[in-house]
């Protein structure tokens, strides 16, 4: 198997990003891209020996600095204030996960030849990758518009032998790594900060890992849904696919042809139904988790363009010879992207909950709260409660932050993305639709119990066999919490076909 990855002008996509990031495959760049960034870099150069005019970020100052005109002597100097200066983060520290993300995704973009960095800046990322030295930065500094200025600041410093990174282990000085490694620190050329701190990969690098994860909760919640549905001896009869012909959003009709796959040869499914029809929550599955489907492929498209573009400014185009200063920093594709996202990933949670109260409420022969000896034992009563409350939660982060915008720069930067807050509120409501899922999958397991001797498809069986080497059925009340925690691991470990993210 290949195991280094090779930075080209090739389309980056989502499962290839998925592949690096699993396999752990070092980086290297193509001889294409090599060709790409020095030509860039010495164009640079001779244009700034001949050229006295000012050129935004490269002989000036920067944001409503922008008329103040740099000596070429203090070039270098600018470049390494900007990047100190704009290190002015704050919060709680970015998951080394999408660190390490950040820094694939700012390799990429460097590397058309389109910003004018040096080789040897981006040969120094690609060596903090491929060594797993990875900046400590915060989540809490970007406004998603003029890049993501303070997380990419901090994720430049140890360039240079400032700033933190965390390496072999554990927390450390940038200049003490360099100095094990060898390393001597980066001294910037013109618009090279500029080149580093301007760009959307903070808010990229959310988009991507939180992506992964949506495509595999998309899945499972299919998956814990028929299980719920089996507990709950609901009908087959809405999965049909004449009904999804009708309505053909794409979403829907995959969902509904998933949801017969898993419940194929069930038992439970078969038997002669009571009852006519069942609550939304089961009998809509297609259409709810079909539509948060249709929104995550959405936002695949948007992540796809932007992580394979350049986002930096001003932006240097050697054919035509000039270097012009526009906005491709901007986030506001991503930040509504995100939102987008928020939203059909907390109706995903939504309902599951709705499956979950189902569940617990002694219907349809099941006993209240799916417990023998109700009343001595309280049984799956309070895990619904703590299901609704992360629901509720989601309900509130799911308030759109690109609909927001404050002005910064003295003017300068009047309309702003807040992209970075969609990222780092999109990364939360993710992980609360695991622990939403995780919830549900303990109910509609417990419940299917009480369908014995009947049995529920080889899909289901297989699937909750495994399910149970980590978590036992519930005889009688326990703590919880535990069985909790265990199923969201169990969900965090599951391997699922490549498949599925395509």
């Amino acid at each position: 198997m290949e195991t280094i990855h090779y930075i080209s002008s090739e389309i980056l996509s989502l499962e290839i990003l998925k592949d690096i990031i699993t396999q752990d495959k070092k980086l290297a760049l193509s001889e294409e891209a090599r060709v790409n960034i020095e030509k860039c870099r010495t164009y640079l150069d001779e244009k700034m020996k001949e050229h006295s005019e000012p050129i935004y970020g490269i002989n000036t100052g920067f944001g409503s600095l922008y008329n103040v005109k740099i000596s070429n002597d203090n070039l270098s100097k600018l470049q390494k204030n900007l990047v100190k200066s704009h290190a002015c983060g704050t919060g709680e520290e970015v998951p080394l996960a999408i660190v390490k993300i950040m820094l694939l995704l700012k390799i990429q973009s460097l590397s058309y030849g389109n910003s004018g960095v040096q080789l040897q800046t981006v040969e120094r990322l690609i060596e903090f990758y491929n060594n797993d030295i990875l900046p400590i930065v915060y989540t809490q500094g970007s406004l998603g518009a003029s890049g993501d200025l303070a997380p990419l600041a901090h994720l430049s410093l140890p360039l240079l032998g400032e700033g933190e990174v965390y390496a072999d282990g554990f927390r450390q000085p940038a200049n003490k790594v360099l100095s094990k490694m060898g390393w001597e620190p980066v001294v910037l050329k013109s618009k090279e900060g500029l080149a580093l701190l301007n760009g959307t990969q903070f808010m990229a690098a959310y988009g991507v890992h939180i992506l992964i994860k949506s495509i595999k909760l998309s899945y499972l919640s299919d998956v814990i849904g028929a299980v719920s549905l089996e507990g709950f001896d609901g009908r087959i009869e809405p999965f049909n696919e004449l009904i999804h012909l009708i309505r053909p959003h794409k979403g829907q009709i995959v969902t509904a042809k998933r949801m017969n796959e898993i419940l194929e040869g069930s038992e439970i499914i078969a038997q002669h139904k009571k009852h006519v029809q069942d609550p939304y929550s089961f009998r809509c599955i297609p259409q709810v988790h079909g539509a948060s489907k249709d929104a995550i492929d959405y936002v695949k498209k948007v992540f796809r363009t932007e992580i394979n573009s350049v986002t930096d400014n001003p932006n240097i185009f050697i054919d035509s010879d000039e270097i012009i200063s526009g906005g491709n920093f901007h986030g506001q594709p991503l930040a509504l992207a995100l939102d987008f996202l928020v939203i059909a990933l907390a109706e995903l949670g939504s309902i599951s909950e709705r499956r979950t109260y189902q569940l617990i409420s002694g219907l349809r022969g099941l006993p209240p709260f799916l417990v023998s000896n109700p009343g001595l034992n309280s049984g799956f009563m309070i895990p619904q409660y703590t299901a609704a409350s992360i629901v509720s939660q989601n309900k509130q982060l799911a308030t759109p932050a690109s609909v927001d915008s404050i002005v910064s720069s003295n003017g300068q930067e009047d309309h702003v993305s807040m992209g970075a807050n969609a990222a780092t509120k999109a990364l939360k409501v993710i992980d609360n639709l695991e622990r939403i899922l995780a919830i549900e999958l303990m109910n509609a397991s417990q419940a299917i119990e009480f369908r014995r001797p009947l049995k529920s498809s080889e899909f289901i069986e297989s699937f909750i066999k495994s399910y149970r080497e980590e978590v036992p059925l519930v005889e009688e009340d326990r703590i919880l919490h535990y069985d909790i925690e265990n199923t969201i691991a169990f969900i965090q470990h599951l391997e699922l076909d490549e498949s599925v993210f395509e």
